[in-house]
C-alpha cells in the first residue's frame, strides 16, 4: 500500500526562512512604492531644516570656544603678571627696605654729625680773647686750641663720610655735564663738525686769509 502524500516534503526550510521571501511568495512578488514628488519635497525642506539647524549649532559652539579662548588668555595673562609682579614687588621691596634702613641709618649718623659740628662751633665761639687775663691766659689759650683742633677732627672725618661737604657734588654734577656735552658732540656727522668748528674758529680763518692776502700782494708788487 502506497504511503499518504504529505505535501511538506517538498518545502525547503532554509529558503522559506529568509527574510521577506515568504511574504514576496505570498504576495506575488510584488515591490516597495515609490516615493512621490511631494514626499520628496518634505524630505529636502526637513533635510534643509536639519542643517540650518547643525549650522545654528555650530555657529553657537564657535561663539562659545571663541568666548572660552579669550577667557583662557585672560587667565594666563593673569597669572604670567602675577607671578611677574610678585617677583618684581618682593624684590623692590627687599631692595628699598634695605635703602631705607642704609638712609635712615646715615640721617641718623649725618644728624649726630650736626650736633657735633653745632657743638664744636658753640665751643669755638664761646671763646673771648678779651676776658683773658694775665693769669688765666695760658689755660685759656690752651683750651682755645684744644676746641679747635677737636673741631679740625670733626671736620675732618665728616669730610671723608660726607663727600658734599668737599664739594665733590658740585665736581661729580660738572662731570656729568661734560660727558654730556662729549656724547652730544659724538652723535654729529662729520659736516656739522666741520660747521661747529668753523663757528668757534671764524676769527683765526678771517686773519689768516687777510695775512695770505697781503703777502700775494707783497709778492705781485715785487
Amino acid at each position: 500500500m502506497a504511503a499518504e502524500f504529505d505535501p511538506t516534503d517538498f518545502e525547503d526550510s532554509d529558503f522559506q526562512s529568509r527574510p521577506g521571501v515568504g511574504h514576496a511568495v505570498g504576495t506575488g512578488g510584488a515591490g516597495q512604492r515609490a516615493p512621490t514628488r511631494d514626499e520628496v519635497d518634505t524630505r529636502v525642506v526637513e533635510a534643509q531644516q536639519k542643517l540650518t539647524e547643525l549650522k545654528r549649532t555650530q555657529e553657537e559652539l564657535e561663539r562659545q570656544r571663541a568666548a572660552l579662548e579669550e577667557v583662557r588668555r585672560r587667565q594666563m595673562e593673569f597669572q604670567t603678571g602675577r607671578q611677574e609682579m610678585v617677583h618684581h614687588l618682593t624684590r623692590g621691596l627687599g631692595l628699598l627696605e634695605e635703602a631705607e634702613f642704609n638712609a635712615r641709618r646715615e640721617a641718623e649718623q649725618m644728624a649726630k654729625t650736626i650736633l657735633d659740628f653745632r657743638s664744636a662751633l658753640s665751643k669755638i665761639e664761646s671763646v673771648q680773647e678779651e676776658s683773658w687775663t694775665k693769669d688765666s691766659f695760658n689755660v685759656e689759650l690752651t683750651r682755645a686750641i684744644t676746641a679747635v683742633e677737636n673741631a679740625r677732627m670733626e671736620w675732618n672725618r665728616a669730610r671723608l663720610k660726607y663727600p658734599v661737604l668737599s664739594g665733590a657734588a658740585a665736581v661729580e654734577s660738572a662731570q656729568d655735564e661734560n660727558s654730556a656735552r662729549l656724547g652730544d658732540l659724538e652723535q654729529l656727522n662729520f659736516l656739522a663738525l666741520c660747521r661747529l668748528g668753523l663757528a668757534f674758529n671764524w676769527p683765526v680763518a678771517v686773519v689768516l686769509f687777510i695775512a695770505l692776502s697781503v703777502f700775494l700782494v707783497l709778492r705781485l708788487v715785487h
